[in-house]
């Protein structure tokens, strides 16, 4: 088959990650005989600085028309201006919003051979295998009213907190069918105790696992949630929430791996069960600090592109064989710098693809 696939560099580390998962993409393509038709669009602060707009109505046309989507990052301090609400992460929000990209999906697990770069005890991290399951096309960050204003006493600002049943509804819908093929526990997370926002989210979630009895869901208030992530992150699954708690719990969860260099990202418009149209990117941002030194690790957009396979092109056998070759060479002692220790081989962002790449090359049964 043909998949058409839209490759969205965008900022900062972005293109330089990107390139890597273009090279893995085909390597899959040669080694498996499928056909991917990759076709490039601007995004974020490069959009703004060209075209006036964080994305164009021709990009998002692009997307709309693809399989799938690989993207890099968006944003930089080049852009951080408080005066204007022109900002490059609106590409983002505008392709969730408008290809109803609404479950985020974010694996993250401990890697044996990195346990020393996590700063929890190895032991507390050991083992660690979740996926997070973010709501991402409502909540705090779309609801209205959304503005800021002037008054006599000062300035004021308004964000919303707003979801409906089916918002929930869904989004609980992904995370129960992602664990009825993992260890079948969902843990949903909300702050029932102080927001009616919560209260509803938590009525529903419970109402859509009754149609999944073989899946046992807890429900867990964020402050506690956030504290038992880091002191037994082992008895986590599948975990689901909202938009902002999982902005915020992804992010911390990024220490069990040891980098956020190693994290991925896969962003749904429909069930995991089959082939659905989703954007992936890896989630460590632009990274201004460290773009164009060539040390940005590309593991976590190698791995996006693995759930690309996997989620919207319905490749699961080709994705496995991608993250068996990041495993593999990990095992061989290749680092970047951000997970460089002593008695490991540092490489740089374009080496460390290419050992990845040959990997997986090297195995073709």
């Amino acid at each position: 088959m043909t998949y058409r696939i839209a490759v969205l560099r965008g900022d900062g580390i972005g293109p330089e990650v990107t390139d890597e998962a273009l090279k893995m993409l085909q390597a899959v393509q040669q080694r498996f005989g499928h056909e991917f038709c990759f076709e490039e669009g601007i995004v974020g602060g490069a959009s703004i600085d060209a075209l006036g707009v964080p994305i164009t109505d021709d990009t998002l046309a692009l997307c709309q028309d693809s399989d799938a989507i690989l993207f890099g990052a968006a944003g930089g301090p080049r852009w951080d201006d408080a005066s204007t609400d022109l900002r490059p992460e609106q590409a983002l929000f505008r392709l969730r919003k408008e290809l109803n990209l609404f479950a985020n999906l974010r694996p993250v697990r401990s890697y044996p051979m990195l346990d020393d770069k996590s700063p929890l005890r190895p032991e507390i991290v050991r083992g660690a295998d979740i996926i997070f399951v973010r709501e991402l096309t409502g909540g705090l960050y779309f609801g209205q009213p959304k503005k800021r204003w002037e008054t006599p006493e000062g300035r004021r600002a308004v964000d919303s907190e707003d979801y409906s049943e089916q918002e929930i509804a869904r989004v609980v819908r992904v995370a129960c069918e992602l664990a009825a093929n993992r260890r079948r526990n969902v843990v949903s997370v909300d702050k029932f105790n102080a927001l009616i926002s919560s209260r509803l989210w938590r009525q529903v979630a419970t109402e859509v696992s009754g149609a999944y009895p073989d899946i046992e869901l807890t429900h867990m208030l964020a402050d506690t949630f956030a504290m038992q992530l880091i002191v037994r992150p082992t008895q986590f699954d599948v975990v689901v929430t909202t938009n902002m708690f999982g902005d915020i719990f992804t992010d911390e969860a990024a220490v069990l791996s040891g980098s956020m260099g190693m994290l991925p990202s896969a962003s749904l418009s429909g069930l995991p069960t089959g082939r659905t149209r989703g954007l992936y990117e890896p989630i460590h941002g632009s990274a201004p600090d460290i773009t164009g030194k060539g040390i940005a690790n590309p593991l976590a957009a190698i791995l996006s592109s693995a759930l690309l396979l996997r989620y919207s092109l319905g490749l699961n056998e080709e994705a496995e064989a991608v993250e068996q070759s990041v495993m593999s060479v990990l095992e061989q002692g290749y680092r970047t710098s951000d997970i460089f220790s002593e008695g490991t081989t540092r490489v740089s962002t374009r080496e460390m693809g290419d050992l990845v790449v040959g990997r997986f090359a090297a195995h073709k049964g």
